[in-house]
């Protein structure tokens, strides 16, 4: 029976020990269970926020701390018009992001006055285990080094941003034709559909043709680039200096 007791007890210790190393070992999570992430004062001012937030792509639990806001105020009292606007509007970005429906947003009640931002967000992240969302290149740098993730916006852009661009070339098959005259279609190695002006008795031939992309479209549906035919330029011909057979020879009177 003792022995009993004495399995029953240690059993009961383990669960005891391992519930509390989740509660304060582990990083602690928000109400939807996902990491905190804590704002930075150059996320708000950017604005993109806004448009990911909508989208439902912001992870998590968001927080923006006071010592943001209040970095915000300060600036959008200065004397510098360029930040005073963009400040003004990152308190505009912050007030929409917290009233948001599909997102969980609210300031967070830190007391780090005398504490840089970028500081006090470093010991925020610490403390809780979270992620800093910033636009702010050196942040990142010193968040990498206190191994503390960080989502910087410009990142995601460069993710997103198109491999090709207006001007650039390539060559592809003209598999299709439009919906328009003349256009064909092509598809680059992602997916993406070209509409090619003038290619559509190129289309199906198998020959690679050489296009030039003229215009990017992104919608919800999906993107899709427009382009023509690239005109390679011809070399210019060389002058000849023609000589008329009936010019009659000049003499030389002495």
């Amino acid at each position: 029976m003792e022995l009993f007791f004495a399995i029953l007890s240690s059993l009961t210790f383990v669960e005891v020990t391992a519930l509390a190393w989740r509660l304060f070992a582990l990083p602690q999570k928000g109400r939807s269970g996902a990491r905190k992430l804590f704002i930075d004062t150059s996320a708000l001012m950017d604005g993109r926020i806004l448009g990911v937030a909508k989208s439902g792509f912001l992870p998590g639990d968001a927080y923006i701390p006071r010592s943001v806001i209040r970095e915000l105020q300060l600036l959008a009292d200065g004397s510098d018009a360029e930040k005073r606007t963009r400040a003004r509007f990152g308190l505009d970005v912050a007030n929409e992001l917290t009233r948001m429906e599909n997102v969980h947003a609210e300031i967070y009640a830190d007391e780090g006055e005398r504490v840089k931002v970028d500081e006090r967000l470093i010991e925020l992240a610490k403390e809780h285990g979270a992620r800093i969302l910033t636009n702010d290149f050196n942040l990142v740098k010193v968040a990498a080094t206190e191994k503390i993730a960080c989502l910087n916006m410009n990142d995601l852009a460069q993710g997103l941003r198109s491999e090709y661009l207006p001007g650039d070339h390539l060559s592809v098959k003209i598999i299709g034709v439009g919906s328009n005259a003349h256009q064909g279609v092509a598809y680059l190695p992602d997916g993406t559909m070209v509409v090619v002006d003038d290619a559509d008795r190129l289309a199906n031939t198998g020959k690679l043709v050489e296009i030039e992309f003229v215009r990017y479209l992104q919608t919800n549906a999906g993107k899709m680039m427009f382009a023509k035919l690239s005109q390679k330029k011809k070399p210019a011909a060389k002058k000849t200096r023609t000589v008329s057979r009936n010019r009659k020879p000049t003499t030389k009177k002495h």
